[in-house]
């Protein structure tokens, strides 16, 4: 591998750190999810976040995300494994995650989800960006 490839990778730490932020922004996001805070879920995006759920309808801002998840079924609760992450520049961090949606009835709704994450005000994280697709 030459110097320019190895520069254009996130190095371990980097890596890991991305890993740590993603976990933690999803880890909040299942939480709030799960107790069906759908403000405080709100909150964990950006004014002016894109959101595409499972479904063709393109989301953008706190009102249209609020409505998508203000619709999901009472009692639906998400099981979330964050497969990798990484931090292109400095105060960004993606990464891709698994999530499992079970319904009370117990029928599940395996996703794979992608995020991208911007760290505001200090050490405040905030999704700007989220796609759920079908598994």
């Amino acid at each position: 591998m030459t110097g320019t490839e190895a520069a254009g990778r996130p190095d371990a730490k980097t890596q890991g750190t991305a890993y740590g932020v993603i976990a933690g922004v999803l880890g909040r996001w299942r939480s709030a999810f799960d107790d069906r805070r759908t403000a405080d879920l709100v909150s964990l995006f950006t004014e002016d976040a894109l959101f595409q759920g499972i479904g063709p309808r393109l989301l953008a801002g706190p009102a249209e995300i609020f409505g998508y998840y203000d619709n999901v079924a009472e009692g639906t609760r998400a099981v979330v494994e964050v497969l990798q992450a990484n931090s292109p520049c400095d105060g960004i961090a993606g990464g891709f995650a698994d999530v499992t949606f079970t319904a009370r009835t117990g029928e599940t709704f395996p996703i794979r989800l992608s995020v991208v994450a911007q760290r505001l005000d200090g050490d405040t994280w905030r999704i700007r960006q989220y796609h759920a697709a079908e598994r």
